[in-house]
């Protein structure tokens, strides 16, 4: 089936999990990956979002690693560089009562990193399995802060050099959930002006 008609690089973004292990990075590509984080839209311009750059065999990503959970374990220390998403609650004494907006505004600097990285012809996968705690105890994350997710980017690399389960992952259909499901007029009543065609898998590039 065709991928569906959005704009690129929202249009070719998938989630590879066979990355190359020797494929690097320079500086100056990270942070231009890291600026289409900082013009994320942000509510007050509060600019919640705060990231550890996790540079494959620096300090930051010997922290992270030992943490991974078994099923990232494999391929994300492959990666050139791990983005760790942090989101700033508290400043000055501030009650961390406003959580919701902040960690939405997290959200959208991350997805604007990743799609940076579909533009740079880099692939971008983000994931949660790692233990939080260990990794903020273990960078020095303070109290007004969270760990929320890590974000691996690179280049595709071999299949022949990961596990068989890691590169079957590269091989598997992408889908996602009828609009019907997603879009309502009220509240589980979809929405009806979504367009007939019913499409709900894309194909990979």
């Amino acid at each position: 089936m065709n991928p569906v008609d959005i704009a690129e690089p929202l249009r070719s973004r998938w989630s590879p999990s066979v990355f190359d292990a020797q494929h690097q990075l320079t500086d100056a590509e990270i942070t231009r990956l890291l600026e289409a984080a900082q013009w994320a839209p942000s509510s007050g311009n509060r600019q919640p979002w705060r990231y550890v750059v996790a540079v494959r065999g620096s300090a930051a990503h010997r922290v992270l690693v030992p943490h991974l959970s078994r099923g990232n374990s494999g391929w994300v220390p492959r990666a050139s560089v791990v983005f760790l998403s942090v989101v700033e609650l508290g400043q000055d004494g501030v009650e961390l009562s406003d959580v919701l907006i902040p960690t939405h505004d997290v959200g959208q600097a991350s997805a604007h990193l990743t799609l940076q990285a579909q533009a740079m012809g880099l692939h971008a996968h983000q994931f949660g399995g790692f233990d939080h705690d260990a990794v903020a105890a273990g960078l020095g994350i303070p109290d007004t802060a969270r760990v929320l997710a890590g974000i691996a980017v690179g280049v595709r690399g071999n299949p022949a050099e990961v596990s068989e389960r890691d590169a079957e992952r590269d091989h598997r259909e992408r889908h996602r959930r009828p609009l019907t499901e997603t879009a309502f007029g009220t509240w589980g009543v979809p929405w009806p002006g979504l367009a007939p065609s019913g499409r709900t898998v894309a194909e990979r590039d």
